[in-house]
């Protein structure tokens, strides 16, 4: 049983750096709250071991919201929108609305 606990603990020690790609490339790691992500030595960023050019915060209030929601993606693509921000987060029931893994990842959502 004993043995077994020390496996646990090194397989999770070792899924919690994986998802950053090489360590020697990092210059800092954040804890989003929906996606560990990196920001790479050379200026992009990492998640789940592909590479970004861009983190894009998106702020802006939906509809009948009492407050605004902020939206942070990792992306290949300069530019998001806050409607297609929101639209890809999960709120549309359309899939054509999510982003491919390759173009962008949302690795925050917050309110304020």
């Amino acid at each position: 049983m004993k043995n077994l606990t020390v496996i646990f603990l090194c397989l999770l020690l070792a899924s919690a750096t994986l998802g950053c790609g090489k360590k020697n490339g990092i210059r800092a790691t954040y804890a989003g709250n929906i996606n560990t992500y990196c920001e790479m030595k050379d200026g992009t960023w990492s998640c789940n071991d592909r590479s970004y050019e861009y983190r894009l915060e998106r702020r802006g209030r939906l509809p009948n919201a009492e407050c605004d929601s902020v939206f942070v993606y990792l992306s290949n693509l300069p530019d998001i929108s806050f409607e297609q921000a929101a639209k890809a987060s999960g709120l549309s029931s359309d899939t054509a609305d999510y982003f491919a893994a390759e173009d962008a990842v949302l690795v925050e959502l917050r309110t304020e």
